[in-house]
């Protein structure tokens, strides 16, 4: 090398940074059971459910609301909830190089009173369910 050389330069960066290392998948939870639940605590297991579904997409992934601010959200404006619960879904399958099966969007379902909370859940329950298989998680 001459003094005249022009100095080497870094390697340059990738393009694209590698998913974090995942966590622990979470839970499969029963689309029907949930439900019930759901029915039969007169909604206070929609509570349970979104702190623990963001709580285990949290560990799994590093990145989103996570069980405790999910809680509060859903107890002073749960309307929120189900866009950023299918958000989060949907990211999953991102991070994971998938075609996300439901996104932010889906929440829309809700808008139709009682038959678009079931088609919201519906989807992104099961979207969650098989996302948490693919990851290892059995029923």
């Amino acid at each position: 090398m001459s003094n005249f050389d022009p100095p080497a330069s870094p390697p340059p960066p990738p393009a694209y940074a590698p998913p974090p290392a995942a966590g622990p998948p979470g839970q499969i939870r029963g689309t029907g059971i949930s439900i019930l639940l759901y029915i039969v605590t007169l909604g206070i297991y929609g509570w349970v459910y979104f702190f623990k579904t963001h709580d285990e997409m949290k560990r799994h992934s590093g990145d989103g609301l996570g069980g405790g601010i999910a809680l509060v959200l859903a107890i002073f404006v749960g309307f929120v909830l189900p866009f950023t619960m299918a958000s989060e879904v949907g990211n999953l399958y991102k991070r994971a190089g998938r075609a996300a099966p439901v996104s932010g969007v889906t929440g829309l379902w809700i808008l139709l009173p009682i038959a678009g909370a079931i088609v919201w859940f519906v989807k992104t329950n099961g979207a969650l369910n098989e996302y948490w298989k693919s990851q290892g998680a059995t029923a």
